[in-house]
């Protein structure tokens, strides 16, 4: 995979990770297994060396195993039958183009670094209030290399969380966060207040350079940021058909805009 991290490398940017770049698509169950290894690994080597960066990452975002598992999670969502601006649909591919072809070019692309996201298309939901929230679609291969990202950085990620953070957590429900204020709200409780605060338009006006300050704390791998970075600056295609560059904020609706906040929620 690379060079370090641990025995996956070398615990400093010098060794190599066990990885195979000419590895076949495996079974399901081995991917979620190998992805699974990766993932307790990073976590451990992340909660124990907590000033730790991650300076070599991007073979782990580009191994079969985490494109693998990226595809079917992306695929058993109900979103993926709604195409980006390409029109491709989970239907098209697995029908017509074939997975394993789809994700042999995604991958090829990521390797010799000739992917480059393409922008969201815009959609308006109409809100209870009459207002209007907007998503931003990606197309399906930008999902799947979303996917890959979050399944590689969130263990990083996961282990300077509070106890108490519960969005965009894997595991954790917003049941979760309701069955803990019940618990602080019992007349037995000292706690007398609750607060209730939300940030307008947050997803809109997160500024990029805190983001990738607060992400650059943890990895140092200049490939994952720059995805990062292009992911970011994709742009939209809005519903009257223009495509705009926004300077500030990400699109809700793609896998990789939580991350943006958890990974500034983290850093504490």
């Amino acid at each position: 995979m690379a060079k370090g991290d641990s025995r996956l490398a070398a615990r400093s940017c010098g060794g190599r990770l066990p990885v195979n770049t000419g590895t076949p698509w495996m079974t399901a169950e081995q991917a979620q297994a190998r992805v699974l290894h990766h993932q307790r690994k990073l976590h451990k080597w992340a909660a124990t060396e907590p000033a730790k960066r991650f300076c070599d990452l991007w073979n782990l975002v580009c191994d079969p195993a985490t494109l693998q598992v990226a595809w079917a999670r992306v695929r058993s969502n109900k979103g993926s039958r709604t195409a980006g601006i390409d029109a491709v649909t989970r239907r098209y591919v697995e029908q017509r183009y074939g997975a394993d072809r789809f994700l042999d070019d995604l991958r090829r692309s990521l390797t010799d670094h000739s992917f480059r996201p393409l922008p969201v298309r815009e959609r308006g939901i109409p809100k209870k209030s009459g207002k209007v929230r907007y998503l931003g679609i990606p197309v399906l291969r930008d999902r799947v290399v979303q996917m890959a990202l979050k399944l590689v950085l969130e263990p990083i990620f996961e282990s300077g969380f509070y106890a108490s953070s519960y969005g965009y957590r894997p595991g954790r429900r917003a049941q979760d966060a309701i069955a803990e204020i019940v618990h602080f709200a019992n007349p037995t409780s000292s706690y007398e207040w609750v607060i209730e605060a939300d940030v307008e338009a947050c997803f809109d006006r997160l500024d990029r350079k805190i983001i990738m300050t607060e992400v650059e704390r943890r990895i140092g791998d200049r490939r994952v940021l720059a995805l990062i970075r292009a992911f970011l600056r994709a742009g939209v295609l809005t519903e009257a058909g223009h495509l705009e560059r926004r300077l500030t904020g990400t699109p809700q609706g793609g896998i990789a805009t939580p991350p943006t906040q958890w990974a500034t929620s983290a850093s504490r």
